[in-house]
């Protein structure tokens, strides 16, 4: 079994519940590192949906391509991501450049951002949004970075409540609208526990690091009482902001409620 496993049940043990953010790496074996037996139709939908999902400047060719020859694919990014469940982004920094870029993304499944919104951006603006990073994870993210190796591949996790079993989630309403319809009565049904499987390794010739976005949904109601009452643990330790830009107000007490009333 994998170090971070490939379902919300086996990456929420895994992923941050309390206060402090940390980056959370465990290292991952080669046999660790992709899903197994993707549903590879899906990608291709998924893509056609979204032109915009796909985005390259010109220094991402290289790196691209060295990708798709390691997965053993002609192509690049776009054809790498398009053959394995994981979204991919590819990062890089000038030797006249302190912080590591945005250059490529092909990404199928995105928790609520836009790749047009980032491309370019250095990894600091790329987590503007997330509470806390600047303070508390930016010098580490960056250290790591820098001294990573190639060869070694290291894996995080990370959780959301999402209104959507889609793979693809771009809210396109305000939290209030999108979690009005979530009650304790319904929310079993109704919120769906959302992960990300993160990876990082190092491409040996490009030096580009490739970061890879594997996307797991549940409802809530599927997971067992334990899990839920992690989430459940877990809404209380989000720090100070981070709760609204999630939209936990909207649904915080749907779901702890829930979670009360199973548990009963």
């Amino acid at each position: 079994m994998s170090a971070l496993g490939f379902s919300v049940a086996e990456l929420l043990p895994h992923a941050r519940m309390g206060e402090k953010l940390k980056i959370g790496l465990k290292a991952l074996s080669n046999d660790e590192w992709l899903q197994p037996n993707p549903d590879l139709a899906a990608r291709h939908a998924a893509f056609k949906a979204r032109d915009e999902s796909i985005q390259l400047t010109e220094e991402a060719h290289a790196s691209g391509a060295e990708l798709a020859a390691m997965l053993g694919l002609s192509g690049g990014l776009a054809q790498a991501a398009h053959a394995h469940h994981e979204d991919m982004c590819l990062l890089t920094r000038r030797d006249d450049e302190e912080f590591y870029r945005l250059i490529g993304a092909a990404v199928a499944y995105p928790t609520d951002w836009r790749v047009e919104d980032k491309m370019r951006l250095p990894l600091a603006a790329l987590h503007a949004p997330i509470q806390g990073y600047a303070e508390q994870l930016a010098t580490g993210v960056d250290r790591f970075m820098a001294k990573l190796k190639p060869g070694p591949i290291y894996g995080r996790s990370n959780w959301f409540i999402a209104p959507t079993d889609n793979l693809c989630w771009i809210a396109d309403g305000t939290p209030e609208q999108t979690f009005a319809h979530v009650t304790p009565e319904n929310a079993g049904e109704t919120l769906f526990v959302r992960s990300e499987r993160q990876t990082l390794r190092r491409l040996p010739k490009t030096g580009s690091i490739l970061f890879t976005i594997g996307v797991y949904v549940e409802p809530l109601g599927q997971l067992d009482v334990g899990q839920i009452a992690w989430l459940a643990q877990a809404m209380e330790g989000l720090l100070q902001g981070e709760g609204d830009r999630r939209g936990a107000p909207h649904y915080a007490r749907a779901l702890k409620s829930y979670y009360e009333r199973i548990s009963a």
